[in-house]
């Protein structure tokens, strides 16, 4: 009772290891068969039954495998942590995997059956013996063994089922469907036939006179049905990823993909990894071609379904997969995995790394060839999973920009479609150095941004990114590329983009001397809105926008909207600067107004031009009633 309960944590499990069990001897017998000309032995009628009686509230797992004596029965379910598949499985490594795939290896399995079961009896007939004997235990007083009978080799393991409690349900497990669940769901890939005893239905035939007579009256019989029982094959046996990919058609693929997976759709790709060596093991991956409707939510867990010996140890394994790939469906088998005594989990984690590190190189490959070959399908693959990519770059601080950086793609202002950075830096002057983007809601309010129209106007492109972690991804990365072709990832709204001329330059900054009175009232009327107020250089034409709201600093407005929606904010501002246009008609009435000493109007159209900048950038302003006044005033 001590083992079981400090063992097992999922009382469902007692099936897979019952059936794994009756596989391994089933194994054994045909093993033998295969060394010894004197077994005579047909592969086709080798199989494992499961039955259940609810009246008796009994549970049968039998097998035609070659059985136990009583000398056996005694060392093998009598000694706790004997496991004689282990040794079978030692003794016999070289045909492991191929005539054999031995599943136990720590002799603790069958004792699972107590998690459900008040009592265990186990009908053993060894092949070549005439005698059958009978194990008995209630798991708590030891064990008897006596003679019983058997019609031929192989054994049955009866469960009697605990009693109900107001806290636990033992009844599930002599149901025909409870039963069906466990074996599709654990052991559906053991490679000997698990039968059951199945409910179906049928038409009943009709007498040929009743036919005619409804006929001849024109009447419409209505069908009838009956109910009846076989015994059904309920395990697949042959795994789909153990099949050669040229026998396995993507319309197979797919349909395992989605009754493995729950998913309506078909998967946007399918590939498949086979590895031999110090660690051997097969893959089958699959890329969803919609996002689950809570990927992004606390509640979604990642990982790969892990099997061992064709057996289910692992529903979700998170440690086979990096959070940015957490989209990947799909199954990893491994004969070679270092188990826990219950197989519940895994004992070394080296192993599960040097796995997981490929299966992430085979989905970056994977990634690119699509990006590559199906722009199309690439490019819904992205609008569903790319902010886990650009998650994983900003959650690495950078570290993956070399890996994921050639998988991102944002909308080009100039091309007017989605790019990736090489398209870019490939459309792209030689100089500056520099990537060039905005972060907002849309691509429609970006595009007309007045950074964003002044940088399209001197021939530069701009990447307009509507994702929430766009701006902190491309803070992280700081630049694309690497030694002299690095370009710098730079905010159209941060400081100096490096597109000014000398000449422009200067000219800016003779004016803001000369105005150096009018900025610092305009900054004073602001109340420490902005660091500073000055003569912008990207706008410099008449047509342009009066003024625009730029950042200093690594915090820009968009990352400023962002934490603000954040619990427990605190009020975190970006260091803001308001930048005027020396060549829009605003400006000279604001000079005029400053000329003049009318410092109310000076306040009046300093505050109208903050909050029309901040507007434009979709950011919220503290006093909408006061703004829509001062807009009816000046009306």
């Amino acid at each position: 009772d001590l083992m079981i309960n400090s063992i097992y944590t999922n009382r469902e499990i007692f099936l897979r290891e019952l059936i794994s069990n009756a596989s391994d001897a089933v194994d054994k017998l045909y093993f033998a068969s295969l060394t010894d000309k004197d077994i005579q032995l047909n592969r086709a009628d080798l199989r494992i039954v499961v039955s259940s009686d609810q009246d008796s509230r009994t549970v049968t797992v039998s097998d035609n495998g070659i059985g136990m004596t009583k000398e056996q029965l005694d060392l093998n379910l009598g000694t706790i942590a004997h496991s004689d598949s282990l040794a079978f499985k030692s003794d016999n490594s070289e045909a492991q995997g191929g005539d054999v795939d031995i599943i136990g290896q720590f002799g603790v399995g069958f004792y699972s059956a107590f998690m459900v079961a008040s009592k265990v009896r186990v009908v053993s007939r060894a092949y070549g013996h005439d005698e059958a004997w009978a194990w008995e235990s209630n798991g708590v007083d030891g064990y008897t063994i006596t003679a019983a009978e058997r019609s031929e080799h192989g054994t049955d393991v009866i469960l009697t089922l605990k009693d109900n409690t107001d806290e636990e349900s033992y009844d599930e497990f002599a149901t025909e469907y409870g039963l069906r669940n466990l074996i599709k769901r654990y052991s559906n890939y053991v490679r000997y036939p698990v039968m059951m005893e199945v409910t179906k239905t049928r038409e009943v035939a009709r007498p040929a006179g009743d036919a005619e007579a409804a006929e001849g009256d024109a009447v419409e019989l209505q069908p009838e049905y009956e109910t009846y029982t076989e015994l059904d094959t309920i395990n697949s046996m042959i795994p789909i990823w153990k099949r050669r990919g040229t026998d396995v058609s993507q319309e197979e693929y797919n349909e395992f993909y989605k009754s493995d997976f729950h998913d309506f759709s078909d998967p946007a790709c399918t590939f498949t990894v086979h590895a031999e060596g110090a660690l051997s093991y097969d893959a089958l991956l699959f890329i969803p071609s919609r996002a689950p409707y809570d990927l992004y939510s606390k509640d979604y867990k990642k990982g790969l379904a892990l099997y061992s010996s064709n057996v289910l140890i692992m529903e979700k394994c998170e440690e086979l997969l990096p959070d940015y790939y957490n989209f990947v469906r799909g199954v990893v088998d491994s004969q070679d995995l270092t188990l826990n005594i219950s197989r519940e989990t895994l004992q070394h984690n080296s192993q599960l790394r040097a796995i997981a590190r490929r299966i992430e190189k085979k989905v970056t490959a994977e990634l690119k060839k699509m990006l590559e070959n199906d722009r199309e399908e690439y490019e819904r693959f992205f609008d569903n999973f790319g902010r886990g990519l650009e998650f994983g770059i900003y959650n690495s601080y950078g570290m993956l920009k070399g890996e994921l950086a050639d998988l991102l793609m944002f909308y080009s202002a100039k091309q007017e479609k989605l790019v990736t950075f090489a398209e870019y830096v490939e459309a792209a002057p030689a100089d500056p150095k520099v990537i060039y983007y905005a972060c907002g809601d849309s691509v429609e309010r970006l595009r007309k941004l007045p950074v964003v129209q002044s940088v399209l106007s001197r021939g530069y492109d701009v990447l307009l990114c509507t994702k929430d972690v766009d701006e902190f991804c491309f803070q992280a990365m700081m630049t694309y590329g690497e030694g002299d072709d690095a370009r710098e990832l730079k905010n159209v709204a941060s400081g100096d983009l490096a597109l000014a001329s000398e000449d422009e330059k200067a000219a800016a900054a003779e004016t803001a001397k000369a105005h150096e009175s009018l900025f610092a009232a305009m900054k004073d009327d602001l109340g420490g809105e902005v660091e500073r107020v000055t003569v912008s250089s990207r706008l410099t034409r008449e047509d342009e926008a009066p003024a625009c709201i730029t950042t200093e600093g690594p915090l820009s407005l968009e990352m400023e909207r962002i934490m603000a929606q954040m619990p427990d904010a605190g009020g975190i501002k970006s260091q803001r600067v308001l930048e005027l246009n020396a060549a829009h008609p605003v400006f000279a009435k604001l000079t005029a107004a400053q000329k003049d000493g009318d410092a109310d109007k000076v306040r009046l159209y300093a505050e109208l031009l903050y909050n029309q900048a901040l507007l434009i950038e979709g950011m919220p302003i503290d006093d909408p009633v006061a703004f829509a006044n001062a807009v009816t005033q000046l009306m």
